[in-house]
């Protein structure tokens, strides 16, 4: 008796994506499904870059379907399908992105920075194309942690090309101006030269644009938070209480301009001596989480207080590159499979299905 195609929908149903903890067939991930007699052949269509974790659900499918009877030969390909997810209103879309994260803290000094640009090499690493703007303009750090040095070039007017490292596309001030040049602005300039960096730079088919954030909820984030097509923001936070009090009011912000909060992450979380193994919270503990659960959103992970994060970054190769297979570039990834999943459940862009509606006189 020939298999059906209900019997393996049936048999995918029962299949729970270890990620998201919804099955297959939930998910709108199955494709290309194809039933002829004795075999199966599908598609399995991930909402995010996981390109690490293929080998396994491929092997989680295959295993589950063999099990049906009668059935042969089971073919199964795994990919990613990454689509743009709606932005806040009023916000023109940008060219060549499909999802804008910012990552932002409410005071300085927590790590947003080292912690945004781990972030996007680790979304890189599962396959994803990623890019990040320095938004830091009167602290533009995202040079120094790329390892990127030079000017972009301009092949076309009022246009820069990105600059690349790591594999990543970055746009900074710091590659305009030299190195020690402070930047002594009012806010209206510094906004004005965002949007020039946000939009004249000719970003090439990203699935996520990184934006490291300035820190602070005063004029300047909030106009950039109103003017960045913003897909969801990351909080960056120690557990310290003051940190904590800070990021509630850049978590506040992005509420007041309608963006979706995707998560907080805990930096800092913990210091293990290095010398005799003691663990200790410095900064005190749980207060991410606590946070999380005062506000309802979701606790994205913790990152230790670790001298390699420091002394990585510094070096231009930070640790998702330097120590791509160590414990911290472990915790970088799930951090970053957990943001790509929570994007990947947020409300798709549906511009582009609709026709341009043009209304002329006659």
């Amino acid at each position: 008796m020939a298999v059906t195609v209900e019997a393996v929908q049936a048999a995918l149903k029962g299949l729970v994506d270890p990620n998201t903890k919804i099955d297959y067939v939930t998910a709108k991930n199955v494709k290309n499904l194809r039933v002829e007699n004795d075999e199966i052949s599908l598609e399995i269509a991930l909402g995010y870059p996981a390109k690490s974790q293929f080998d396994t659900v491929r092997k989680s499918v295959i295993q589950v379907l063999r099990e049906l009877p009668d059935v042969k030969n089971v073919s199964v390909s795994v990919t990613s399908q990454i689509v743009a997810h709606s932005v806040q209103r009023g916000v023109k879309l940008l060219p060549g992105v499909k999802n804008i994260i910012a990552v932002a803290s409410g005071k300085g000094g927590v790590g947003k920075s080292t912690t945004a640009v781990n972030l996007a090499l680790a979304l890189a690493a599962e396959g994803a194309q990623v890019g990040i703007l320095d938004a830091d303009i009167y602290g533009p750090s995202q040079p120094m942690m790329l390892g990127i040095t030079g000017r972009p070039e301009s092949l076309e007017e009022n246009t820069i090309e990105p600059m690349e490292g790591h594999g990543l596309q970055a746009s900074s001030i710091g590659f305009l101006i030299e190195e020690d040049a402070p930047m002594v602005w009012r806010g209206p300039m510094v906004t004005s030269a965002l949007e020039q960096l946000l939009r004249q730079t000719r970003w090439r088919d990203l699935d996520y644009l990184i934006v490291d954030m300035p820190p602070g909820t005063g004029d300047i984030q909030l106009t950039l938070s109103q003017k960045v097509p913003v897909t969801g923001a990351v909080i960056v936070t120690t557990p310290q209480d003051i940190a904590l009090l800070d990021a509630r009011k850049g978590l506040k912000m992005f509420e007041k301009v309608g963006v979706p909060i995707v998560g907080i992450i805990e930096n800092m979380s913990t210091y293990v001596c290095t010398q005799c193994g003691h663990e200790e919270h410095i900064f005190g503990s749980g207060g991410g989480e606590k946070m999380c659960k005062e506000y309802g959103v979701d606790f994205l992970g913790a990152l230790p207080l670790n001298l390699s994060i420091r002394e990585q970054a510094d070096a231009g190769r930070p640790t998702v590159v330097a120590d791509p297979d160590g414990a911290i570039s472990d915790i970088y990834k799930n951090i970053a499979r957990q943001v790509a999943i929570r994007v990947a459940t947020l409300s798709k862009d549906m511009s582009s299905k609709f026709p341009s509606i043009v209304v002329q006189n006659t």
